[in-house]
């Protein structure tokens, strides 16, 4: 299946069923109001969501409509419980590389993860508000995955039955402003704003061979301003996020809807580009002794999207500037 959320006015959207060539969308708020719902009682509604969506694809429905990305939110507009991974360890090694940082020791064995801000997700065709251009702002491509109820001590094999929906996303950074908040061990509060997501969340079944080894076996096309940035591939990420889920879950449930991401996609093939500029910097840094790429600016443009090997849309393109924030609150 594949799933969107209708921009009606309201904090949690309409969900929506969208058809395999993302052309066409029903509402399916009759079956679950929101997508969150949906997620709290999938093995209640996941029959009759499947059955509409066959019927979507059939053309047997009347009351379908043109599927616009720019009048949907985030799939998930907010969730329970954000938790992101750097699971591509060539974008940890080129940045150990760069800044001559120190190994993470056992970075190979145990997932690195830091918990986000899940309240305030951006739709795929929304500006990025920001308050300056000071602070280095980025973007990294990512894919993500959400979860029904994980109950405490899931391992990574019982984990593969709780994906219910993968997802792509941009992980809008703003790299002057991380490394003080790394150095404290406390994690990230400023240095991450609200991530963006790509406008369809889809079942791993919709990714057919793509989905292996709970790892999205696909290139994550990048493109900065209209130029071509990277297409690293999904295929190398470390670990799996039924890995992930597990490591997560070691110690604690995880809600329904808690999203969990990869990281930056990375390869360490540089032929193919980056997902991110600090990875490019970093590249230029190891190269030339200093970085010749600079962050964003107000006005940019980032696209990403992954496509089938066939070229047909899986989630959508992700297609969004970055503009300054207006007035603070009062």
């Amino acid at each position: 299946m594949k799933l969107a959320t209708l921009a009606d006015g309201t904090r949690d959207g309409r969900l929506l069923l969208v058809s395999r060539d993302l052309t066409r969308a029903v509402d399916a708020a009759d079956i679950a109001p929101t997508l969150q719902v949906a997620i709290d009682n999938w093995w209640g509604v996941e029959a009759d969501l499947q059955s509409r969506y066959e019927a979507l694809n059939r053309n047997e429905l009347a009351n379908t409509f043109v599927f616009e990305t720019t009048k949907v939110m985030a799939p998930l507009p907010r969730a329970w419980q954000w938790l992101d991974g750097s699971c591509f360890l060539s974008h940890g090694e080129l940045m150990q590389r760069a800044f001559n940082i120190d190994p993470i020791e056992g970075v190979e064995q145990t997932p690195l993860m830091y918990q986000g801000a899940g309240d305030d997700f951006i739709g795929s065709c929304q500006d990025i508000p920001l308050p300056s251009e000071a602070h280095g702002i980025d973007f990294e491509g990512e894919f993500a995955v959400l979860v029904d109820e994980v109950p405490m001590g899931c391992t990574a094999e019982q984990a593969l039955k709780h994906i219910r929906l993968v997802l792509q996303v941009n992980d809008v950074s703003l790299r002057a402003l991380a490394p003080r908040e790394m150095r404290t061990g406390f994690g990230f509060v400023q240095a991450k704003s609200s991530s963006s997501f790509a406008p369809v969340a889809v079942t791993p079944d919709e990714l057919g061979e793509a989905w292996r080894d709970a790892r999205v076996h696909l290139p994550l096309n990048v493109e900065w301003n209209g130029e071509w940035f990277g297409h690293p591939h999904g295929g190398a990420m470390h670990f799996g996020f039924h890995q992930l889920i597990a490591h997560a879950a070691l110690t604690r449930r995880l809600s329904a809807g808690t999203l969990i991401g990869s990281g930056t996609v990375s390869n360490t093939d540089r032929s193919v580009g980056s997902a991110c500029i600090a990875e490019r910097r970093a590249i230029e840094m190891i190269a030339h002794g200093a970085p010749q790429t600079g962050f964003m600016r107000f006005g940019d443009r980032i696209r990403m999207e992954a496509r089938a090997g066939d070229g047909s849309p899986v989630f959508g393109a992700i297609d969004q500037r970055v503009v300054q924030e207006g007035t603070p609150c009062a």
